[in-house]
């Protein structure tokens, strides 16, 4: 199946419900998602209406995860009435686009309980071997 031109090939009614939504590409163990403006009901075989930008969630070589946004046609679909699927407003969040996510504060607290038990770990394995 090709992919669709940045621009969007599909038909829409006007008057119905839009997302914002992540649409994965890639190959096998390397995910890649675009970042698309599709009706809410839409099969995998309907174009979408515009792609917005891109996620590359692998880290590259400097342990970055690479967006690239259209932040002009993301704030015109926004005033369009689009909604945004949780995923993307994570992203968005993290961008300073959007107020950040609850579940980016919860993924932070989660991230820093887990390094604090690792040295707490270390450090009783350092006195009991000493």
């Amino acid at each position: 199946m090709p992919l669709p031109p940045a621009s969007g090939t599909g038909k829409y009614y006007a008057l119905a419900a839009k997302s914002i939504r992540l649409i994965r590409q890639g190959c096998t163990n390397r995910p890649f998602f675009h970042i698309s403006v599709t009706q809410r009901k839409r099969l995998n075989s309907q174009p979408v209406i515009e792609q917005l930008g891109s996620y590359d969630p692998m880290p590259n070589i400097n342990n970055e995860k690479l967006v690239a946004l259209n932040l002009e046609r993301l704030k015109f679909w926004l005033g369009q009435g689009a909604h945004v699927t949780s995923p993307v407003a994570e992203l968005l969040g993290l961008t300073g686009f959007f107020p950040i996510h609850p579940k980016s504060y919860m993924t932070a607290w989660r991230n820093r309980q887990a390094e604090l038990d690792r040295l707490t770990s270390e450090k009783e394995a350092a006195k009991s071997t000493a």
